[in-house]
């Protein structure tokens, strides 16, 4: 049997200090990658200005393609996330919205300060910090 899918896209978005922004969603423990689910019809590129404005209240430039990278879902028991990541940037600044509940700005090397997701905690940050991100 194969183990469901849930397909995302996520942006890598960094301060002046080099940390990584994460959001944790309502009722969630783990902090993750802001992004989501493509609604039908939306490439990549549309699917991530559509979360980022409606999850950060943001305007992003999106840059290149990072990669793509499975992991369990943090959410759905069962799943596997897999998720398309972006580098992104703004000018702006994020603020919680739709069903994000909390921020924050993270080292993108181990120690974490809260728990996260496995797809950006096992598989984004390694990746990044071997490319020197």
């Amino acid at each position: 049997m194969n183990t469901p899918s849930i397909r995302i896209v996520a942006a890598v978005l960094h301060d002046h200090a080099g940390r990584v922004l994460t959001v944790r969603k309502a009722g969630a423990s783990r902090f993750m990658l802001p992004g989501g689910k493509r609604e039908p019809g939306e490439d990549d590129l549309v699917a991530l200005a559509r979360e980022l404005r409606e999850e950060l209240g943001l305007e992003v430039l999106v840059g290149p393609f990072i990669g793509q990278f499975q992991a369990p879902a943090a959410n759905e028991p069962g799943h596997q996330v897999v998720g398309d990541i972006y580098m992104a940037a703004t000018s702006g600044t994020p603020v919680a919205a739709a069903e994000i509940a909390e921020l924050l700005w993270i080292p993108p090397s181990a120690p974490y300060s809260a728990p996260l997701a496995p797809l950006l905690e096992f598989e984004v940050l390694p990746h990044l910090n071997r490319l020197n991100y």
